[in-house]
């Protein structure tokens, strides 16, 4: 009996091994966008526990590459990931991509010392100042054509740290950036300190969406997405969705405290 349960057991083993050995695999393109995507959290952020969930529960599992943002994008656009987040939509990266159904919903500000009177309304209120911003970085269609008409200067380096760094030494007026993203990147580079110098005007840039995107390059792509805008609505409608921002309110991706060995020194 004792070598026919072993054996039983065994097999048990060797067929859930085979199942997660078959279990096809997605490589999605990301960058850095804590507390969004990011290496350093656990799930590697909400956007990315969300992305693994969908595709979980559609058979998949999925590894996150975490690169410089224009590489993310190019490498998904040539077909070696399945995909990329997330994205802004842009018309001209319809051309490269299919784009999902609204995964994150978000509110940009104009970051700012607190020493600097700064108020705004219209786009044009902000002629002559020097703003921070992200490398591939799209504002949403208005203010990126704002910027295009050229009487503001955009100086793009590759970090939020450095955009702040850049704003606290006040080389950059203005650092328009995801609100959420923003006091992350604050409260895990700067002392308390700096960040007490730093606020935001309460008037959003844009509130917008980003997407998942999966590259056209790839046949697999569109039936991929069917399945997970279709997954997507249901995390909607059940709730479940609203849960991961819950947790995110409440820190649990925060990543677990590193306590010190015990010592008898």
């Amino acid at each position: 009996m004792k070598w026919k349960n072993l054996f039983v057991a065994v097999c048990l083993w060797w067929g859930l091994s085979a199942q997660a050995t078959e279990q096809p695999e997605l490589r999605i393109s990301v960058g850095d966008w804590p507390p969004y995507l990011s290496s350093e959290l656990k799930h590697n952020g909400v956007i990315a526990h969300l992305i693994s969930d969908i595709l979980a529960d559609e058979g998949y599992r999925v590894t996150f590459q975490f690169l410089p943002w224009p590489r993310a994008y190019s490498a998904a656009a040539a077909g070696r990931f399945d995909g990329t987040a997330v994205w802004m939509h842009k018309a001209e990266r319809e051309a490269d991509f299919y784009f999902s159904e609204p995964l994150l919903d978000e509110q940009f500000v104009f970051f700012h010392l607190k020493s600097l009177p700064f108020d705004w309304q219209r786009f044009d209120d902000l002629t002559g100042m020097t703003l921070g911003g992200g490398l591939e970085y799209s504002y949403g269609p208005q203010f990126d054509a704002f910027l295009a008409k050229n009487t503001v200067k955009m100086e793009r380096v590759s970090t939020d740290m450095q955009n702040f760094e850049k704003l606290l030494k006040e080389r950059v007026v203005l650092y328009p950036q995801e609100m959420n993203v923003g006091y992350a990147a604050l409260r895990s580079h700067f002392s308390a300190s700096d960040q007490a110098k730093i606020t935001h005007h309460p008037k959003p840039l844009l509130s917008n969406y980003s997407y998942l995107l999966l590259p056209r390059s790839l046949a697999s792509s569109t039936t991929l997405m069917a399945r997970f805008n279709q997954r997507l609505a249901d995390y909607r409608k059940s709730g479940r969705y609203d849960r991961y921002f819950a947790d995110l309110n409440q820190g649990k991706y925060q990543p677990e405290a590193i306590l010190p060995l015990n010592s008898n020194d």
